[in-house]
């Protein structure tokens, strides 16, 4: 399979999620992802609003859906989400209800295993009870508060090769890449790359970073595009 890039949308307002969008698809990226702090300030009206201005593009609905799940799935996907995420750390139950809506609704499934107590545990459980693909996550706060420690930050690539060794599904590796680190994703057997903070997003404001953004884009989509991966 060719290499898939995201862009994580992770602004708190509609109009600037828009306006890059449109410069992330014109530079070359796949798939558009509703950030959870879009999601948290405009709701279901900033998922409808990606699906109308971009009715070809995939669109994630980054919920981290820890319980009610099925409903959540349902209204995600009848916004227009075509992929939705749920926790390991949720009960199983709750992984088998939005796995169930995404069949129901013809939405898929990505399972994030952020916080899990064994992070190659958590990738195994996720594929087991369903999700079509994994997001091996290293938290925001968590990177901040371990830095600010005097500690090593900890990052995805720590244990990446341990959960895509663990799943046969598709693996995404999220949080605090570097744009070296986030090129050589599919690679390292991470084919579904995610650019968001601090790539393309300022993660202390939650807007889009400064700079020639479509021109970096571009530069970091063929760079990733390039390459080839296993087919799953």
């Amino acid at each position: 399979m060719k290499p898939i890039v995201q862009i994580s949308l992770d602004l708190t307002n509609i109009n600037e999620a828009l306006e890059t969008a449109t410069l992330a698809r014109r530079a070359g990226v796949d798939w558009l992802e509703a950030g959870t702090p879009l999601i948290l300030a405009e709701g279901l009206h900033g998922v409808r609003a990606l699906r109308e201005a971009f009715p070809d593009a995939p669109v994630v609905a980054d919920l981290k859906t820890m319980d009610g799940g099925y409903l959540e799935a349902e209204m995600m996907a009848k916004a227009g989400a075509t992929h939705v995420v749920v926790m390991a750390q949720a009960h199983p139950e709750t992984i088998k209800c939005v796995v169930q809506a995404g069949a129901d609704f013809g939405c898929e499934v990505m399972g994030d295993n952020l916080g899990y107590p064994s992070m190659v545990d958590g990738a195994k459980i996720l594929e087991d009870l369903g999700c079509g693909y994994v997001i091996h996550h290293i938290g925001y706060d968590e990177r901040r508060g371990i830095a600010a420690a005097g500690q090593r930050m900890p990052s995805p690539l720590d244990e990446l090769r341990e959960v895509v060794d663990a799943v046969k599904v598709p693996v995404q590796a999220v949080g605090g890449l570097s744009l070296e680190q986030a090129i050589e994703c599919p690679k390292l057997g991470a084919p579904l790359v995610v650019l968001g903070a601090p790539l393309t997003i300022d993660a202390d404001a939650f807007k889009t970073a400064d700079g020639d953004l479509e021109g970096s884009l571009r530069m970091i989509c063929d760079a990733i595009h390039a390459q080839d991966v296993p087919s799953f």
